[in-house]
């Protein structure tokens, strides 16, 4: 059952830590990951297994404040075409260094807005990927949608490309916190969107909310959710809103008063998470939703759920391969990025092999390390003897890690029983702060994460 929790306890949890969307995190990426350190781990891929494909379009037609994304503002159609051209370029030189063709059994589209990629270069992108990739008949091919911007074409062509979800921004409909986020977009565009792309075979609609925004009160969250609900979302992500104005300088205009203080951050969480799920929704890990039917859920209730950088998935290939600026890649031995900037991955481009910047190698307690940390957030469970077991590693590995979790288990976060782990309701909002015990790089400091709560 889960209980009320008590100021002084989220005191000590409001510091920064990781999303663990991936271990370790993107903190630990240097220099020193290079493109041949991809190459060979690219190469010793199995050939029976499949790949997931990430495809980063970096352009929005205007930028919000609250934004964390890599993108910035292109309206010449010509720029957007050609970096369209480089993603192709890209993909065939993946497929090169793959050594024979890979089956795909997902493909996400992000940004900052996929579609504003002209329709024509849209369909040569999605072409180049079957060209070179199998694409598995019942594939997972989802792409992120700002409904203030997507043209009247761009719905029947989703249906012929065949992506079967979509991601749509909403993260609130009060006009009070849009005027601050320098995002307007009412509810009744975003139930026209939700509708062209429904009538286009669309399996899965998600739709992305924000809490702790600029001007956001309990009472206007509870007006945005029970507007939210009432658009029938099959999925939504639920995110705290992160701010980095270390990282993004936009985001400085939105300091001061504005901004809701911890206590009001978790109060609104508190209130989003109990109308979804009076409303029937399904509570995925600690920031998503689900309807009984969708993948999601049913992936949650049978153990399959995974993490990657677009959060909670049920991608379960093996190898995440991105495509385009900032992207990420994640293979077993490490994980690599693109150069972040777009003139950066144009002019490596022009050089051989893949724009990788940076990145990290994995070895086999990062690996356990990183199962733990995805069970934990997945299932709100672990038990430490059976997956060391697993690993072949020694459960001395954890002692102190589980030394720490006894202080979670003491305001009732988790309950221990001899090697393993399970977080309880009341624990759930902080399931980063539980993860964190397992994990030996993290250091606290102000400007390395996004606010925990």
């Amino acid at each position: 059952m889960k209980q009320a929790v008590s100021f002084d306890r989220l005191a000590r949890y409001e510091g920064n830590v990781p999303r663990y969307t991936s271990y370790p995190t993107a903190v630990q990426f240097s220099d020193t990951v290079t493109f041949e350190d991809y190459k060979q781990w690219l190469q010793v891929l199995p050939r029976g297994e499949p790949v997931s494909l990430y495809l980063h379009v970096p352009f929005c037609d205007e930028l919000c404040n609250f934004c964390a994304c890599n993108t910035q503002v292109v309206h010449k159609e010509s720029l957007r075409a050609s970096y369209g051209d480089i993603l192709c370029q890209e993909l065939k030189r993946l497929a090169f260094y793959l050594d024979s063709r890979r089956s795909v059994s997902f493909i996400h589209f992000g940004g900052g807005t996929p579609t504003t990629l002209p329709v024509q270069t849209m369909k040569k992108v999605m072409n180049t990927v079957r060209e070179f990739f199998d694409v598995q008949s019942d594939a997972d091919i989802s792409i992120e949608l700002d409904p203030r911007n997507v043209s009247k074409e761009y719905p029947p062509l989703l249906d012929e490309l065949g992506f079967t979800r979509v991601s749509i921004g909403v993260q609130d409909l009060d006009p009070q916190v849009q005027r601050a986020c320098g995002r307007i977009q009412s509810k009744e565009l975003t139930a026209h969107c939700i509708a062209l792309v429904r009538d286009q075979h669309i399996q899965s609609v998600n739709i992305d909310l924000i809490y702790g925004l600029p001007n956001q009160t309990k009472h206007t969250v509870r007006e945005t959710i029970q507007s939210v609900i009432e658009l029938q979302p099959d999925r939504l992500a639920v995110f705290g809103y992160a701010h980095v104005p270390w990282k993004f300088k936009r985001q400085t205009l939105l300091e001061g008063d504005i901004l809701p203080d911890t206590v009001e951050r978790f109060q609104q969480r508190q209130i989003i998470d109990e109308l979804l799920r009076a409303a029937g929704y399904q509570v995925i890990g600690f920031d998503h939703y689900a309807l009984p039917h969708d993948t999601m859920s049913k992936a949650a209730q049978q153990g399959l759920l995974h993490r990657n950088f677009q959060g909670y998935t049920v991608d379960d290939a093996p190898a995440l391969l991105g495509v385009g600026a900032s992207s990420i890649s994640i293979v077993p031995q490490g994980i690599v990025q693109n150069h972040p900037s777009v003139a950066m991955y144009q002019k490596a481009m022009q050089q051989d092999g893949l724009p990788v910047v940076r990145g990290v190698k994995r070895n086999a307690e990062d690996l356990l390390r990183w199962t733990i940390i995805e069970r934990l957030m997945c299932d709100l469970y672990i038990d430490l003897e059976k997956i060391t077991a697993q690993y072949h590693q020694p459960l001395s590995l954890f002692m102190e890690a589980l030394d720490k979790l006894k202080e979670f288990e003491k305001d009732d976060f988790v309950e221990l029983s001899g090697y393993k782990v399970k977080v309880t309701e009341t624990g759930r909002p902080f399931l980063r702060n539980i993860a964190v015990v397992f994990d030996t790089y993290y250091r606290a400091a102000p400007q390395r994460h996004a606010q925990a709560i």
